[in-house]
């Protein structure tokens, strides 16, 4: 017989503040801040705050419109209590003048450049300072084709080449197909597409505007010396015995091409030094833009850590707009109380996250000094739990605070999780990082014999030797990992 049972349970749930504090603090700096442009778009009560400067976005002292002043409940019961809210909110907000002393050491240039934040031109301050922009295939190309005296057709038609390549320098798209692509009169032929397409593979780097990869290592093969040793063997090869080449049937390579052993050796590894994806070697148009979160200098023989000031919000309460609000009556009751209440959020919020970000690139750097003093062969073992102890944090929240986030140091920027690699035992029972032994093969393979290289055998044995185990697989997990080819690749002639 169905009867009705009322059951009293205990549950956790996140109040819409904390939503948004947990959703903050994972985004990147760029996506930030365009959850902070949204938010100053969106909301009246929101105002870009073009009076904050660097050196006072951050403290706790003053009056910026980053200060956390009201309690963090929200209240939206009765007038009186919204009203005191505002009065204090737009009090914060109109005061920007004051200055930390303590940040005002690092306000010039992350390495020492001089920097005029305050002239207004805004040096040292730009994201895309932080990023180094190398010019991409198509665009490269585009800025030799200029170069040459052509009428306008055969330009269109060689431009048109041009942004049929592939990212890797390959052109896959038939010739006949690009005919119909454009509308140019008479109508172009294949002869005038296939003269197009030579003078492409001529602009630059061999082996970019190839149609597979047997005409992209001819290509390659062509442009070397006819005095080149092994040169003649190896175009036959790349155009007539590539599947041979790759299940290595070195025998019956021989007895096709008709030559001898020691010209077969030469001619291999005359193969093995081309470039099978030459357009990998531009920059490549979807880059991430990478913006660091914090900036880690040397100061008097300690390493300091400081927000960059590129990321940092410049919003505020509007303090005409919070005035007359809080002046109408039944303000509590308006649904633009509510924009008012998510506004004093997101400011909170925000300044909660990057003293969080700040906390935890601190305690990163105090565990990994010796990186930062003697580099990657000193980067010490580290896990997500150590931070969160050390900081009294949920383990969740370090791995929120590391997720995505940079850091500019003078050894070049680091992703946050870069400072969490794996720990490794050595023989002597102590531990070692997964990067420093990473470090390590990297030393050894740059010191090898060429003629001779050393296997993922022999690097396992000379890691063993300096206490440090290592499996045969996991010396060629890592070696693949720092992109570095097998040994009888890196064999030379």
């Amino acid at each position: 017989m169905p009867t009705l049972e009322l059951r009293a349970k205990q549950s956790l749930a996140l109040t819409p503040r904390l939503q948004q504090s947990v959703r903050l603090l994972q985004l990147s700096s760029l996506e930030f801040q365009q959850e902070l442009r949204n938010a100053l778009d969106t909301n009246p009560f929101l105002e870009y705050d073009e009076s904050q400067t660097d050196d006072n976005a951050l403290s706790n002292d003053n009056g910026s419109s980053m200060t956390e002043t009201t309690p963090a409940a929200a209240n939206d019961a009765g007038e009186a209590p919204l009203v005191a809210e505002v009065a204090a909110d737009t009090a914060d907000s109109g005061d920007s003048s004051s200055h930390d002393d303590s940040m005002s050491e690092f306000s010039s240039d992350p390495f020492g450049r001089s920097a005029s934040r305050n002239s207004g031109d805004g040096e040292g301050s730009d994201p895309a300072d932080w990023v180094r922009i190398e010019p991409s295939l198509h665009e490269t190309l585009h800025d030799t084709l200029r170069l040459y005296p052509l009428n306008d057709r055969d330009r269109a038609v060689a431009q048109l080449i041009i942004e049929a390549l592939d990212d890797d320098g390959y052109l896959r798209q038939d010739l006949s197909e690009l005919a119909a692509l454009v509308d140019i009169e008479p109508e172009l032929n294949e002869d005038e597409l296939t003269i197009a397409l030579k003078l492409v593979q001529s602009l630059d780097k061999p082996g970019v505007g190839a149609r597979n990869l047997s005409e992209c290592l001819s290509l390659q093969l062509e442009a070397l010396p006819s005095t080149t040793p092994g040169r003649a063997v190896a175009l036959e090869i790349v155009s007539h015995h590539l599947e041979r080449l790759a299940r290595r049937e070195q025998a019956e390579l021989q007895k096709k091409i008709g030559c001898s052993a020691d010209e077969l050796r030469i001619a291999c590894a005359l193969v093995r030094k081309l470039d099978p994806k030459p357009g990998e070697n531009y920059g490549q148009a979807e880059d991430n833009y990478v913006v660091p979160d914090v900036i880690v200098r040397q100061v008097k023989k300690s390493w300091v850590v400081t927000i960059n000031p590129a990321v940092l919000p410049r919003a505020r309460i509007h303090r005409m707009y919070a005035e007359l609000f809080a002046q109408s009556a039944g303000a509590s009751r308006s649904p633009l109380a509510q924009q008012l209440q998510e506004a004093r959020w997101l400011i909170r919020n925000a300044q909660q996250r990057f003293t969080t970000i700040q906390r935890v690139a601190e305690c990163i750097v105090s565990h990994q000094k010796a990186f930062f003093d003697y580099g990657e062969i000193a980067l010490k073992p580290l896990v997500l739990r150590d931070v969160a102890d050390e900081l009294e944090l949920h383990e969740s929240t370090i791995s929120r605070a590391t997720g995505n986030k940079y850091m500019a140091t003078p050894r070049g920027i680091f992703e946050f999780k870069h400072f969490f690699p794996r720990e490794l035992s050595t023989e002597s029972g102590g531990t070692c990082s997964a990067a420093a032994v990473r470090a390590l093969l990297k030393e050894m393979i740059a010191k090898e014999n060429s003629n001779d290289p050393l296997s993922d055998v022999s690097l396992a044995k000379m890691l063993a030797d300096q206490g440090v185990i290592v499996a045969r697989r996991t010396v060629a997990k890592y070696r693949h990992l720092m992109k570095v080819p097998p040994a009888e690749l890196r064999r030379q002639a």
